[in-house]
């Protein structure tokens, strides 16, 4: 099956970011400088493609010279149900480990639990769940 795969370009931090956020998700990490891919137009130990295998999966390199790099406006990466709540307390509180909370993790009025938090690395995360079903003891 065939499923959107972030991938992002960061201003020289990619190593760092990709390690981090293998910290937070769990997974299988690897990482590919600019020497091994024969790329020379950018330090030779700069990312030229790493990847996060696991329960998160998501793409990224360090942005060649004068390139783009992140930048969140309008677009959130969104988490709602994809594990257990407790887990995504967890990552939440990991994400938001230097970085900033939008809107902390828990209860709204609708009756589901979100929150949103921009990591330090400036993605823009929205996690959260549906609450348990009831049981009526039957």
């Amino acid at each position: 099956m065939t499923a959107l795969q972030i991938y992002a370009l960061f201003p020289g931090t990619a190593r760092e970011a990709l390690t981090f956020y293998a910290g937070v998700f769990g997974g299988t990490l690897a990482l590919y400088s600019y020497e091994e891919f024969g790329r020379v137009d950018g330090p030779a130990d700069a990312i030229a493609h790493g990847v996060l295998d696991g329960p998160v999966s998501l793409a990224g390199a360090d942005a060649s010279e004068g390139g783009p790099s992140v930048r969140m406006e309008g677009l959130m990466l969104s988490l709602l149900g994809t594990a257990a709540p407790a887990v995504l307390h967890q990552w939440f509180d990991k994400l938001a480990d230097g970085g900033k909370v939008v809107d902390p993790l828990g209860p709204k009025p609708w009756g589901a639990s979100d929150g949103q938090v921009i990591d330090r690395y400036g993605l823009h995360w929205l996690l959260g769940y549906e609450p348990a079903p009831q049981t009526d003891g039957t």
